[in-house]
């Protein structure tokens, strides 16, 4: 237990101490660009700054708990929930309860702050411990691929490793930042058709380039044939072992038809073939093949509210749910 240690809600001057933590506790010491990404993540997000907790040994910050803010829209209501992310561990420190003691502490203050829900994706090493704190298991998000070539298909079953946290750089498609300055993506959002009864991310302008914008995780964005107000879809190329994978990170199309996404992801397909070896989202992608023992376990855990037990409660797709 950690009964000798203080737990207490982290402040802007704890920052540094915290980069430095998530430095030693996660080999980044070399990579600055880490620190870029946390805090675009956790400082400049969509939904707000995200709440974090820490261990201190004396003057020593010795643990980190960081729950990102998300926002879903359900049956035209917004929900305010957090995924629980990022977590470390002072080397010295671990098999003390740490993991634990800041995430409990965490759930009565999230419920004070109007978060009604927590998910996230923890792999099979954590999962467990969540598990044990009171998360539900709500299943698989099932991942879709479509590999370009035979030689796509056999790096795709090959290449059984984590992928790359950093992108590839693409040549096609366009700057996100192009596309979000045309006057027809307004009317795109504006036009894109409701999810009855699902918890989808609630998205406006002001998310897609937070987070599909940033220069730091390279996403490219694809317009549909016929223009920006038929459909966009934001992807990004990344090594997973010897294989080129694109990420299909969101489609956005005025109607949730067939039609409609089955033509972006074919012009997905023709702008990225010469870069990629295959295209992987998740949930149902037109053109593309469902493996259900394949793609992130999905978990919840109520705050104010009852949380969806079901992965069929939500419309999600791999840009909500990948690591980054």
């Amino acid at each position: 237990m950690i009964d000798e240690l203080e737990s207490r809600l982290a402040t802007d001057a704890d920052l540094p101490a915290i980069l430095d933590l998530l430095r030693l506790s996660m080999g980044r010491a070399h990579d600055e660009r880490f620190t870029t990404l946390f805090r675009w993540k956790h400082l400049e997000n969509r939904f707000g700054r995200s709440p974090m907790w820490v261990a201190c040994d004396g003057e020593q910050i010795v643990g980190l708990r960081t729950l990102m803010r998300w926002e879903f829209e359900h049956d035209g209501e917004t929900v305010r929930c957090v995924r629980a992310v990022d977590t470390a561990t002072h080397p010295d420190y671990q098999g003390r309860g740490i993991f634990r003691q800041l995430t409990l502490a965490a759930l009565p203050e999230l419920e004070r702050d109007g978060v009604q829900f927590v998910f996230n994706t923890p792999n099979t090493q954590s999962r467990p411990g969540y598990l044990k704190m009171g998360w539900t298991e709500i299943g698989r998000a099932a991942a879709c691929v479509r590999p370009y070539s035979l030689q796509g298909a056999v790096r795709l079953f090959r290449s059984r490793v984590p992928a790359a946290h950093w992108s590839e750089p693409a040549s096609f498609g366009s700057a996100v930042g192009d596309v979000l300055a045309d006057s027809a993506f307004a009317a795109l959002l504006a036009a894109r058709e409701p999810e009855p009864d699902k918890f989808r991310t609630r998205v406006d302008e002001s998310f897609v380039g937070w987070r599909y914008g940033t220069p730091l995780l390279g996403y490219r964005a694809v317009v549909a044939p016929g223009g920006v107000e038929h459909g966009v879809a934001f992807v990004r190329l990344r090594r997973r072992g010897e294989a080129r994978e694109l990420v299909l990170a969101m489609l956005l199309t005025p109607t949730a038809a067939r039609p409609a996404r089955r033509d972006l992801v074919r012009e997905v397909v023709r702008r990225s073939r010469s870069d990629a070896d295959y295209v992987l989202g998740v949930g149902t992608v037109p053109g593309c093949v469902q493996v259900r023992s394949f793609g992130p376990i999905m978990t919840t855990r109520d705050v104010s509210i009852r949380a969806p037990r079901e992965i069929g409660a939500f419309a999600v797709e791999l840009g909500d749910l990948e690591l980054f």
